[in-house]
């Protein structure tokens, strides 16, 4: 076995595993009260596929929540978009008059 874990990786493991028990366990108990083969699978594919969304989803926010507590930055901070420019000068785009009279 590894080394000693945070607690919040052994809830976030232990969350997975009963979600991945019912998974199995909710299925059998369709069955067993008389819900169609059919029925239970589809139940099945579909709590596996939630499952599997949570699963990815609570990972990448562990990752998140180890990177700000080791003081690391985010992403690179992006370009802004062509509507948050910054600084003066000339537009990019537009409509373009022949000098430089008002329009009007």
């Amino acid at each position: 076995m590894s080394g000693p874990s945070t607690p919040t990786e052994d809830s976030a493991t232990d969350v997975v595993r009963w979600a991945a028990f019912s998974c199995v366990l909710v299925p059998v108990v369709l069955l067993w009260y008389g819900t169609s083969l059919a029925g239970a699978t589809g139940t099945a594919l579909g709590l596996a596929a939630v499952t599997a969304v949570c699963r990815l989803l609570l990972r990448q926010s562990e990752r998140g929540a180890a990177r700000i507590k080791a003081g690391e930055a985010g992403p690179s901070p992006r370009r802004r978009g062509r509507h948050h420019r910054t600084g003066t000068g000339a537009h990019r785009g537009g409509r373009h008059t022949g000098g430089n009279t008002p329009v009007g």
